[in-house]
This record gives C-alpha cells, structure tokens and sequence, in this order.
C-alpha cells in the first residue's frame, strides 16, 4: 500500500499537515506562556489589594496571599513611587525580567522556547501593567518550574489535537483521491491491458468518461493513440497478407458460388415442384457472393469497417449453412444434424457468423468423406450468462499432428492434401473482429470439435 498512490499521498498529507501544525505550536505556546504570566499578574494585584486595604495583617495572612498567587514579591508603582506590597524569602537570586507591558510577537516566541529549552528552576522577575488602571506597573517575582510544566503540559495536548487532525485530514485527503484520480487511473490501466490483449478488436479501443479535465485530456489521447495502433496494425498484416488475402477471398467466393452453382444445376436439371422451393436459397448465394465481392474492395484498406451487429435467429442461420452443404454431400453417408433452441436470439453479424459457420462445417465435411467412411456433423449451441456458445462437432478421423501446431495460419494449417488452411484462418479473423474466439477443444480419431464463443456485452465496463 505504501509503494501506492494513494499511499504515498497519504504519508505526504500526514507530513504536510503535522508540519502545518508545528510552525501553529510555537505562537500556541508562546501565547499561552503570556496568558500565564499575565494570570499571576493579576492574581499578584488581587492580593496587593488585601495589604493595601490593612496596613497591619500578620505574616501568616501575608505568606497565604502570595501562595495563593504563585510568587514570592509584589511590587506597585504608584505616582512614581515604587512599593513593595507582598514579599517572602527567595530561594533563588532573579536570574531574569521579562516584560509584557508590550512584547512583540518574535520576542514572545523566543522566550517561549528558551523556557521550554531551560529545565533549570530560575527566579525571574515579571513585569506588567496593572488591571483598571491601577497604578503605573506591577512587578512579581516567581520560579520557573510551574510556568514550564504547565507549557509542557499544554503543548503535549495541543500536539495529540495535531496528530488527531492530521490523521483525520489525511484520511479524508486519501479517499478524496482514491475516488476522484486513484480509481479513475486504475480504470485507464484496465482498459490499456485489455486493449493490449487484442489490440485488433476495434471495441476495446478505450471510451474517454473522465470527468476530470487532465484524466479526460489523458483518456483522448489514449483513445487517438489506440485508433492509430490499430489501424497501423491492419494495414501491416494486409500488406505483409497481400497475396493471403486474394487467396482468401478467392477461397470464399469459390464456395459461396459452387453452392450457387448447385442450386442452379438443380433447377435446369429438374422438372420438380421442388424448384420453387430451392429458388430462395439461389437467391441467398447469389446475395452473399456479390456481398464478399463488395467487400473485396475494402479488404486491402488501412481500416476494414467493424461487424455490423444485429439480433437474429441463430437456428435460421445454421439451417441455412446445412442446407447448403447437404446439396454437396451426394450419394455420401454422412448426416448433418442440429442441435439450436428454436428461439435462441445471438448479436453478431450474421453474413461474418454465416462464412465461419459454413468453413467449419466444410472442413468436416470434406474430412469425412475423404475418408469414404459414413460420419455425420452436428452443431450445437448454448448461452449463460456473459456468452454465447457454438460448437461444430464431426465423427471424422481427427487433424493431424501438423495441422494442429499451425490450425490457425493460413497456407500452414491444412488437414488435407491440397488443401490450404485458410478456413479456419478466416473463421477466426472474423470472429476475432467480433471480440469472440475460435478454439480446438479435441480432436483425435473418434472426431473434432471446435467452439466458437461471442460475447453478450462490452468487454471493458465501468
């Protein structure tokens, strides 16, 4: 905690205060010693009154006056004349005389802290002037020793009221800018290692919220500095990618029109009512390959634009892709099979999800039957709280040991002969784009499975 901030702020406040405190002890002290002197002052003066008043008052009387007021001589100056009223046997010679009929503030100061300094017990002389006008001046003599104990005791509890609010200042200070800079920086340094994980997903690129004008100043600068990062970064993996990127657009659109080429086969070739039916999904394939060739002209750009999110039916979608394999699966044993809650609802972009869906699915398929053996292929989903799960699960022979070191780069990761992975480098590029993943959870002889998770909300949150 003390390697901190919020720490060290703590220590310096504490520091700071107890200093503040300090430098408003030595005019506390010096004023009480005035107060003190000036209270023995008058009760000096009480006392002369009761001499003054009877001539003749025995020496026990007298010895009980000056007692009572804490010296040992009381003098009064009157018209000039100078009268010794009260007086006692002195232990000590007058040592010093300090006179407060108009000190200044640095003299009291300096006597004040000699006194303290002094732990010997003098005999001083104290002069001052009389209360009500009551004479010229009036002068005690009296011993040190009180007046110091009695300063001691007033500094020490005027250094626990110091310690006291300093404690309390300093932890007011403490959560004051824990709440309003501590939390605010650790939310930056949040969002900067999540950022730092991905820094490809244009949505963990930080919100600036500060409402502090540095912080906010600082979260702008964050923001332009991340925007530029990644930018820079997909402009060099499509640069350093030129030819992997016509090989992939190439690889999808391949596929996108082989179905559409099926499915126009099928309506030039038949005279079944079933055509009417097969029209839509023409349609549809046709649709997505004029889509990936519009999209071919911004893939080569510096910033590629983000998914476009929106809330579909996920069953659909997956039918769909079936649909689309089934036509090429032929006389081949090998059953596609689904396994979606009918009202499932996911956000995503359904054309992005639509080509991650169909290349998985492909790749099994085209593993299944290369082995002329029946299989089937199954996909399946599921959600909780934070994401959403699809799992793509085939019966085929597993990848092989090469394929699963490089699964996920293109030209390294393919499963088959001539083939040139770059489905499933595809699939997980856009599904990275998307703040989601595509992982390998097994694959051995009995089949492979793959699951793609999608996040329900923002990465980075409040």
């Amino acid at each position: 905690m003390l390697n901190s901030l919020s720490g060290r702020f703590l220590i310096l406040t504490t520091i700071f205060v107890m200093l503040a405190e300090v430098l408003i002890f030595l005019p506390s002290v010096a004023r009480y010693r005035e107060d003190f002197l000036l209270t023995r002052l008058e009760r000096a003066q009480i006392a002369s009154l009761a001499r003054l008043a009877n001539d003749s008052i025995d020496a026990d009387l007298e010895e009980e006056l000056l007692l009572n007021a804490g010296v040992f001589n009381i003098v009064l100056r009157r018209d000039e004349a100078r009268q010794l009223v009260l007086s006692s046997p002195m232990p000590h010679p007058i040592s010093e005389t300090y006179d407060l009929r108009d000190p200044s503030a640095i003299t009291l100061i300096r006597d004040a802290v000699a006194q303290l300094a002094n732990p010997e017990d003098r005999m001083i002389r104290v002069i001052g002037n009389p209360l009500r006008d009551a004479g010229l001046l009036i002068e005690v003599t009296m011993e040190t020793a009180p007046l110091r104990m009695a300063m001691i005791d007033y500094g020490l509890r005027i250094l626990a009221l110091s310690a006291v609010i300093s404690v309390i200042t300093a932890v007011m200070l403490f959560l004051a800018v824990r709440r309003l800079l501590v939390k605010p920086i650790k939310k930056v340094v949040r969002q900067m290692a999540a950022y730092a994980a991905s820094p490809e997903d244009t949505r963990r690129i930080i919100r600036p919220t500060a409402r502090v004008h540095e912080l906010r100043e600082a979260e702008d600068a964050l923001q332009s500095l991340e925007t530029q990062l990644t930018s820079a970064l997909k402009q060099k993996e499509r640069l350093a990618q030129l030819g992997g990127a016509v090989a992939k657009i190439s690889h999808d659109l391949r596929n996108i029109l082989t179905s559409a080429q099926l499915f126009t086969d099928r309506i030039e070739t038949s005279e079944d009512p079933t055509v009417q039916r097969l029209a839509p999904k023409l349609v549809n394939s046709i649709s997505r390959a004029v889509s990936l060739c519009e999209s071919t002209l911004a893939f080569g750009r510096a910033e590629e634009p983000a998914p476009t999110l929106t809330r579909f039916n996920l069953a659909e979608l997956v039918g769909d892709v079936l649909d689309s394999e089934r036509l090429a699966i032929g006389d081949h044993d090998l059953s596609l099979s689904e396994d979606i809650p009918a009202q499932l609802m996911i956000r995503a972009d359904s054309e992005q999800l639509y080509r991650a869906l169909s290349n998985l699915v492909r790749n099994a398929r085209q593993a299944i039957i290369g082995t002329g053996n029946p299989g089937e292929i199954n996909v399946a989903a599921r959600e909780d709280e934070n994401y959403w799960y699809i799992e793509v699960t085939d019966t085929g022979p597993g990848l092989p040991p090469k394929a699963r070191e490089h699964l996920f780069q293109a030209f390294q990761g393919g499963a088959r002969k001539g083939g040139s992975g770059l489905g499933l480098a595809i699939s997980q590029e856009l599904l990275r784009g998307h703040g989601g993943t595509l992982r390998l959870v097994s694959s051995d002889e009995g089949g492979t499975r793959f699951e793609i998770c999608l996040p329900m909300q923002d990465l980075v949150e409040d």
